[in-house]
């Protein structure tokens, strides 16, 4: 049961369909419960509730009450209800375990207390709507059988600064397709599309959304030779506003936007790079950082939450404090980083594959499935 899905693209979609597909390969029925975008973007074998867009967020849908949640859970009899997000399709998830006795999983994906002042509807200052939030997820976070989490300093920020204190708390990123994300021979193809033959490339992958912090990143690219151009490759709600970023910094002739791009293209735009760069300190695991290291790409990221958790500066990866100065440095060392700097990042990359991740995801779901029924007797 997720808050996001298809159409909207983002981390959580992701998450939701890779998981999808690797339990399904392990020989395990997986059905998926999201909001209904309309009839144009519904997929069969989907279940949808019915929903609204949401007011405050281009992309996203609400789903609303009322809805046959507990009857649907009854229907289709799961062992398990693993919840994505802890919006509405939490709370919904939620009131259906408790009415059917089948156990939760709720990941926690996204930092809500750092974009809710963007994207709530109702407008208070920061501060209060900060302290709202925390209010619903100590609530929210202790009902879940088990909560998992993609990176140990998710799980510090929820149970040290939010205060949530839930059951269980478990580290479980969701796993990248190692043996997908390998770098392709369309590099030079995709280079030539693109006219920018002889650059030096680096690339950023991601939702296009102020809490990324592109903007800083191509505001640094005005300290960097004139051979450095800035690939972009992602959609979003601020895709304009980087556009005039670009054109008001004097680089729009070096930043290059290729809107949404996904399978094997993506893995041909990771190979035409030289380097990754993300200026974002949201993430709570970085799937298209731990890509463009499986794709053999050196990494400059921000110097915060997952990034810091998973990447050692100078050994596997260079971190940057949100400077244009510090952002721009990082960047001259990841198109610079030599071997070794290489070899460990792609070492790295093969921790978050689908075995492992996977592996450590069903034995969650088995640990709790057994604790209800003991629990039941």
């Amino acid at each position: 049961m997720t808050d996001s899905y298809r159409p909207t693209t983002d981390g959580v979609v992701t998450a939701v369909l890779i998981t999808r597909r690797v339990l399904e390969e392990l020989g395990h029925t997986v059905f998926i419960i999201a909001p209904d975008p309309g009839p144009e973007y519904r997929e069969e074998g989907v279940y949808y509730f019915r929903a609204i867009k949401f007011r405050t967020y281009a992309g996203y849908y609400v789903p609303i009450f009322p809805s046959d949640k507990t009857s649907l859970i009854r229907r289709l009899n799961p062992d398990i209800i693993h919840i994505r997000g802890v919006a509405f399709m939490a709370e919904k998830g939620l009131i259906a375990s408790h009415n059917t006795g089948v156990p939760t999983v709720l990941t926690y994906d996204t930092m809500v207390t750092d974009v809710i002042e963007q994207y709530s509807p109702i407008k208070l200052p920061k501060e209060v709507l900060v302290k709202l939030a925390s209010i619903y997820l100590r609530q929210m976070l202790k009902r879940p059988n088990a909560v998992a989490v993609p990176t140990p300093s998710t799980g510090r920020e929820l149970t040290e600064v939010i205060g949530a204190k839930p059951r269980r708390l478990d580290v479980i990123p969701t796993g990248i397709d190692t043996d997908h994300f390998t770098r392709s021979d369309a590099g030079p193809e995709i280079r030539r599309r693109y006219g920018i033959e002889g650059k030096r490339v680096m690339i950023f992958v991601g939702r296009l959304s102020f809490e990324k912090n592109v903007d800083l990143v191509i505001r640094s690219l005005k300290l960097m030779d004139d051979d450095v151009v800035l690939m972009v490759v992602g959609q979003g709600p601020v895709m304009e506003d980087l556009k005039a970023v670009a054109e008001s910094e004097g680089v729009s002739d070096r930043v290059i936007f290729t809107g949404y791009v996904f399978d094997q293209a993506l893995v041909d735009h990771y190979s035409c790079a030289d380097a990754f760069v993300s200026a974002s300190v949201f993430e709570t695991q970085g799937f298209t950082v731990q890509e463009a290291m499986s794709c053999g790409l050196p990494v400059a990221c921000g110097n915060g939450r997952a990034f810091t958790d998973f990447i050692v500066d100078g050994e596997n990866g260079y971190l940057f404090n949100l400077s244009e100065r510090e952002c721009a440095d990082a960047m001259r060392k990841a198109l610079d980083a030599p071997p070794e700097v290489l070899k460990r990042s792609m070492e790295t990359a093969q921790y978050y594959g689908l075995k492992p991740t996977t592996e450590r995801l069903v034995h969650l779901y088995e640990e709790v499935i057994a604790a209800k029924k003991a629990e039941s007797k």
